[in-house]
């Protein structure tokens, strides 16, 4: 499977935030976004997964089911980590799985493997940072889809929960996974491709944003 964008652009009300993103990622590859603040990295993740329309420009996917929507296919974890803090750890993942299938791990499962068990009937307001970062980590394993979009993930975590992160990406993506994610830090596993979303704007109009990408990666068809 291979999702493949080209010369997409996006713009928010009145202002551009990127133009002609161009790449080509397939089953076991990584992806790295970088860029300043406000460069359009968080806009690109939320444009994949159907969160955003483009302004211009194409997303494909080749090679997945032939009635599947690529937001189906994808698991966005954003800033927010999606949790309602009035529901414990255990039934935010059970709401998440009911949501996006069972077709992953059970939730204490998925606990167990981020190491919270302990906290699993603790409802999410009364968590750390660290521990509902961690908890939004398990939600991408308690239902399969091959494409993880990541925002800033490695935030809020410790060394030892970077290093989990790292784990759990990589083997996703050995088990025939995808991962784009957007980050001012070093990721804790390896990418095949990065973009830098801050070397030019796309025109040379007022830009508050100031958006710009270029691309290091693959281009479609390499």
């Amino acid at each position: 499977m291979q999702l493949i964008v080209r010369d997409l652009s996006c713009r928010r009300g009145d202002y551009p935030v990127f133009a002609g993103v161009d790449f080509m990622i397939s089953d076991g590859e990584a992806l790295q976004l970088t860029g300043n603040n406000g460069s359009g990295k968080s806009s690109l993740l939320r444009l994949l997964c159907g969160l955003l329309d483009p302004e211009a420009g194409m997303i494909e996917l080749v090679g997945g089911s032939d009635d599947s929507e690529i937001a189906e296919l994808c698991h966005y974890l954003g800033h927010d980590n999606a949790l309602k803090g009035a529901m414990t750890a255990f039934d935010n993942l059970q709401f998440w799985r009911d949501t996006f299938g069972r077709t992953g791990l059970e939730p204490y499962a998925a606990l167990k493997v981020v190491g919270l068990t302990r906290i699993a009937d603790l409802p999410a307001a009364y968590l750390s940072a660290g521990q509902k970062r961690r908890v939004a980590l398990a939600r991408l394993l308690v239902s399969k889809r091959p494409i993880w979009l990541l925002d800033e993930p490695t935030a809020a975590l410790d060394s030892a929960s970077e290093a989990l992160l790292g784990t759990l990406v990589a083997e996703h993506l050995v088990d025939g996974g995808m991962a784009i994610a957007a980050t001012h830090m070093t990721l804790p596993f390896a990418v095949t491709g990065t973009i830098d979303m801050s070397e030019r704007r796309p025109s040379q109009e007022h830009d508050p944003f100031d958006g710009n990408l270029s691309s290091t990666g693959r281009e479609p068809g390499a």
